[in-house]
């Protein structure tokens, strides 16, 4: 795996030379705490990225995080940092996008820049399928990874003669062959839970250290959006095991949830994200109380 360092200085003194071939992280907040390390809290946070991959382009999930854990390095990596580039796919004639130059073995190149891990996931997929190189690639059982990972070294995917073992390593070490049978997304969601709703409205749960850009990236929601959608007025990062929504609130709660009870540690805004009804609107439904005002233990909150 390249060690990719992103660089102030000026990249157009240096950049001739530079090729532009490939250079060589939803879940529950409960699952991400209890990962043993950097790699296994990548594969929790970024998996239901490679299952979606799988289902829209036939690439083995299992090879996309395995791809992904080796070039970010768990997602650690200064390219993957600043510029949600997990796979280390440079900047061709054919980018029209952001780009930002690193080193890549000793040479400054120009790196394709995304504003979210999800466009990065994307895009590898569609680096692989659009190229004429790795078509035998998708002629596959789509549960060979040894197959994949030997397929894309002998397709020139990488320099590295260890390329494919380190894949398969990975692969069989966090037993990532298992999202292989993740086919469709019903069967995703019901299997991690990654996705949840509340009042029709979708949400995630922020794991362990996540950040707000985090949960941007794996979920393809600005941090902008996420902070809108819920309410967060400051610049503050999610709390473990927080919801989150991805869409916005709506302005009552479903039917038959009428009135809320007050519960020890409860406050107005923790309703409104249980419920998923948007704060102002919460407000509105309960004159009485204003911003400042405290909860008691047993008193009853309008919903609708």
């Amino acid at each position: 795996m390249k060690t990719h360092i992103i660089l102030t200085l000026a990249a157009a003194l240096i950049l001739t030379g530079c090729t532009t071939t490939r250079s060589h992280t939803a879940t529950t907040s409960s699952d991400i705490s209890k990962a043993r390390d950097d790699y296994e809290r990548y594969v929790l946070t970024y998996y239901p990225l490679a299952v979606e991959q799988m289902n829209k382009y036939g690439i083995p999930a299992s090879i996309t995080l395995a791809q992904g854990l080796l070039e970010s390095g768990a997602g650690k990596s200064e390219l993957a940092r600043k510029s949600n580039n997990h796979f280390g796919i440079k900047a061709d004639k054919n980018w029209n996008g952001n780009t930002v130059s690193s080193m890549d073995n000793g040479k400054l190149c120009k790196f394709r820049k995304y504003s979210h891990v999800g466009e990065s996931y994307e895009d590898h997929s569609k680096f692989l399928v659009g190229r004429e190189r790795y078509a035998s690639l998708f002629k596959l059982k789509s549960n060979d990874y040894e197959g994949w990972a030997k397929g894309l070294k002998k397709a020139g995917y990488a320099e590295d003669s260890q390329y494919p073992q380190k894949l398969i390593s990975l692969i069989e070490r966090y037993g990532l062959h298992r999202y292989d049978d993740y086919r469709n997304t019903s069967t995703l969601q019901k299997k991690s839970g990654s996705i949840q709703s509340t009042n029709g409205i979708p949400f995630v749960i922020a794991g362990n250290g996540e950040r707000m850009s985090d949960i941007a990236g794996r979920t393809g929601v600005s941090t902008g959006k996420l902070r809108k959608y819920n309410d967060i007025k400051d610049k503050r990062e999610p709390l473990t095991g927080e919801r989150l929504y991805t869409k916005k609130k709506k302005s009552k709660a479903a039917k038959g949830s009428d009135f809320h009870t007050t519960k020890d540690g409860e406050s107005l805004y923790s309703i409104a994200q249980k419920y998923g009804i948007r704060l102002m609107k919460l407000y509105e439904l309960n004159p009485q109380y204003k911003s400042y005002t405290k909860l008691k233990v047993g008193d009853v909150v309008r919903l609708r």
